[in-house]
């Protein structure tokens, strides 16, 4: 796990490196896509799943942004002549991907085969045993989410939340205008 571990991590390097010095807007935001990409599937290596899916979703919603932010200031025309390393550099992207997804779901457990229940005094035990008569809540998966992990809830709603308001504000149909401004 750990090769492919570096192998992700040398691609976002790269892919930070592209997007900083192409002069391409659009490829540098595909390759901003493919770091976010990365580090979701980091968060994944790390067993942090509830965080890959936070950075999945801020992301999409950060290259939505960054892609309207960008798509008219940068017309480049595709024409019918492909270059080689171009295709052939998109395609072992798209395999490490793929190969690191597959590293991902291999290593999780079968289902209703729980890892937590093989490690004695885990938290996710201290959780089922005493989450309801400690925090009152009318079942475990409110009492860790509210109560034992509230900060970390709060903080992922608050992402959540600021990057819909930002998306919203991007994106709307019909844009404020100025009192100056006459009607067209």
């Amino acid at each position: 796990m750990t090769i492919l571990f570096f192998i992700l991590l040398i691609f976002m390097v790269i892919a930070a490196i592209i997007a900083v010095e192409t002069k391409d807007l659009l490829g540098s935001v595909i390759c901003v896509g493919a770091i976010g990409a990365g580090g979701s599937l980091m968060f994944l290596f790390l067993r942090a799943p509830d965080i890959a899916i936070t950075q999945i979703v801020v992301e999409v919603l950060g290259l939505i942004i960054m892609i309207r932010a960008t798509i008219s200031r940068d017309l480049t025309l595709i024409t019918g002549d492909r270059e080689f390393f171009g295709t052939v550099v998109s395609v072992v992207i798209i395999f490490v991907i793929f190969m690191a997804g597959i590293e991902v779901f291999g290593t999780l457990p079968h289902f209703g085969s729980p890892k937590f229940a093989e490690v004695p005094g885990s938290p996710s035990e201290l959780y089922i045993k005493n989450g309801l008569r400690e925090t009152g809540a009318a079942n475990v998966v409110s009492s860790v989410i509210l109560d034992y992990r509230g900060y970390d809830t709060l903080g992922e709603v608050t992402v959540l939340f600021t990057s819909i308001l930002g998306a919203t504000v991007i994106l709307r149909a019909k844009s404020r205008k100025l009192v100056e401004e006459p009607d067209a």
